[in-house]
C-alpha cells in the first residue's frame, strides 16, 4: 500500500521528533499516539510557548511530558539568558527552589522506611531545642492599638509528620500579611543562606510559633527543619545522603545543592520583567553551599526532575532501583490535613479541591480546582517558576521549568489545560 505524500511527511516528522527525544532522553521515548496522546493536539502547547516567548512574556522554557512510562514530548522555547542571548537547551539548569521539598520529604520517608525515623515522634528527639516551644498570641493594646503580643506553651510538641504536611506552626517571614511573628523572623535574617542546618534551627527554635502544632496547614520552613532532622537520623549531611541515596540511584546528575564551575554556562537566568521593568533576585548558587535548605535548596534539569516524578509515578522505583516502597508513595500522596480536621492556613497554597499529603498537593476532587486532573494527583511548583504534576489515573507527568516568578501560577494552569485537552484514550 503507498502512502500518501502528506502521510509519508507526517510519518517522517514522527520519525524525527523520536530521533531528538531519544537523544539524552531522560527516560524512553514513545511516540504521543502509542501512549494516548494525540501528537496534533499536543503542538497546541508547543503553539502556546512559542507565543509567550515570542511576545516577550516568557524569556524561556523547558517542557516535558511523560505518559506511560515513555518520554513523548520534550521542547526548549527561547532564552536561557536573554541578557546574554543563550538559547535554552533541554538540559540548561534551573533552581528549583521549594521542588526541594518533595525531594527531602521522600529522604525522610525512606529513614522511616527503615525504621531510623518515626512520623509519630517529636523532632525535640533529633534537635533538642525545639521541645519546649512557645506559640504567639497577637493582639493590639487597645488603649494605643499598637500591636502587641504574648506567648504560652504550645499544647504538645511538633512531630515529624507536622513538618512533613506543613502542620508544625512554623511559617516563613517572607509570605503573607505581615505579622509580630514574621517580623521576628525577618529580624533573625532566617532566610538567609549563610546558615548551617544545625545553626539555623537552634536560631529558628528561638522564635515563637504561630500557631499550636498539629492544627493549622501554614507554609513555612517545616521541610528546611525536615533536612536537619533527616541529617541527625541518619547521620549525614543532608547534601550527601540526598545524593547518595536518590540522586545518584536515580541518575540525576545534574541535580545538587550548588552548580559546579564546568556547569555554569548552563544556569538560567531571569529577564527583566515586561510589567515591573525589573529582573527578580534569585539565589547563587554557583559556589559550595553550607546551608542545604530542604526547602528551597536544590537545582535540576527537567530531565533529571522528571525521572524523579516518574520514580513516583512508578509507586516508588525507576530502572530496576527501589526508593521507597508503594505503599510508602500511597500513604505520601493520600491527604494528611483537610481529612484530618487541619484547618487552612492565611498561606494556603493548594487551589480548590486539594488537600495536602506528606510533602506534594493531592487531589481531592475532580471539580472545584481551575484546571483538569484526576482524583488522586499530587504536585507541587517552585518560587521562581518551576512546576510538575503526577497523575498515577493517567500514568502521566509533566515538568515545566522556566526562572520567571511573575505569573507562574498561570502557566502552571496553561500545562494542564493544554496536556489534558490533547489525551486521546
Amino acid at each position: 500500500m503507498k502512502l500518501s505524500t502528506r502521510a509519508l511527511g507526517a510519518a517522517l516528522c514522527l520519525i524525527v521528533l523520536v530521533a531528538t527525544l531519544a537523544h539524552s532522553a531522560p527516560l524512553p521515548v514513545g511516540s504521543p499516539e502509542e501512549a494516548g496522546v494525540s501528537a496534533k493536539r499536543l503542538e497546541r502547547l508547543t503553539q502556546t510557548m512559542q507565543r509567550l516567548v515570542d511576545t516577550g512574556e516568557l524569556a524561556g522554557t523547558v517542557v516535558m511530558v511523560a505518559r506511560k512510562g515513555k518520554l513523548i514530548y520534550a521542547k526548549a522555547f527561547g532564552a536561557q539568558d536573554k541578557a546574554a542571548r543563550v538559547p535554552m537547551a533541554e538540559d540548561s539548569i534551573f533552581r528549583i527552589y521549594s521542588m526541594t521539598k518533595p525531594v527531602v520529604s521522600v529522604a525522610a520517608m525512606m529513614l522511616v522506611e527503615e525504621g531510623r525515623l518515626g512520623l509519630e515522634e517529636p523532632i525535640a528527639k533529633y534537635i533538642p531545642e525545639f521541645k519546649e516551644m512557645k506559640v504567639a498570641i497577637e493582639s493590639f493594646d487597645p488603649a494605643t492599638g499598637t500591636p502587641i503580643y504574648y506567648t504560652v506553651p504550645a499544647k504538645r510538641q511538633i512531630t515529624v509528620q507536622d513538618l512533613l504536611r506543613h502542620t508544625s506552626g512554623l511559617t516563613y517571614g517572607v509570605l503573607g500579611q505581615k505579622t509580630q511573628v514574621k517580623t521576628l523572623y525577618n529580624q533573625a535574617n532566617i532566610f538567609s543562606q549563610k546558615w548551617t542546618l544545625e545553626n539555623f534551627c537552634k536560631e529558628l527554635a528561638k522564635l515563637p510559633l504561630v500557631n499550636e502544632p498539629g492544627t493549622v496547614w501554614e507554609y513555612g520552613h517545616s521541610t528546611d527543619v525536615l533536612g536537619r532532622v533527616v541529617e541527625v537520623a541518619s547521620a549525614q549531611p543532608l547534601d550527601q545522603f540526598v545524593h547518595d541515596r536518590i540522586l545518584t540511584p536515580l541518575k540525576m546528575i545534574d541535580t545538587a545543592f550548588y552548580v559546579p564551575a564546568d556547569k555554569h554556562k548552563r544556569i538560567a537566568q531571569s529577564q527583566v520583567d515586561p510589567q515591573t521593568g525589573k529582573a527578580a533576585e534569585l539565589l547563587d548558587l554557583t559556589q559550595p553551599q553550607t546551608f542545604f535548605a530542604g526547602g528551597h535548596g536544590l537545582v535540576a534539569t527537567a530531565g533529571d526532575y522528571l525521572r524523579f516524578t516518574q520514580m513516583l509515578l512508578n509507586g516508588g522505583e525507576l530502572d530496576g532501583v527501589r526508593i521507597l516502597g508503594n505503599r510508602t508513595i500511597a500513604f505520601m500522596t493520600s491527604d494528611h490535613v483537610l481529612g484530618a480536621g487541619i484547618a487552612r492556613g492565611p498561606n494556603w497554597l493548594p487551589p480548590q479541591g486539594y488537600g495536602f499529603g506528606l510533602g506534594f498537593a493531592v487531589r481531592k476532587e475532580l471539580g472545584e480546582a481551575e484546571f483538569p486532573a484526576s482524583v488522586g494527583t499530587f504536585y507541587w511548583g517552585g518560587y521562581a517558576g518551576t512546576y510538575f504534576w503526577v497523575d498515577p489515573k493517567e500514568q502521566l507527568t509533566a515538568v515545566y521549568m522556566s526562572q520567571e516568578p511573575n505569573r507562574r501560577t498561570h502557566y502552571r494552569v496553561l500545562m494542564h489545560d493544554l496536556v489534558y485537552q490533547a489525551l486521546t484514550d
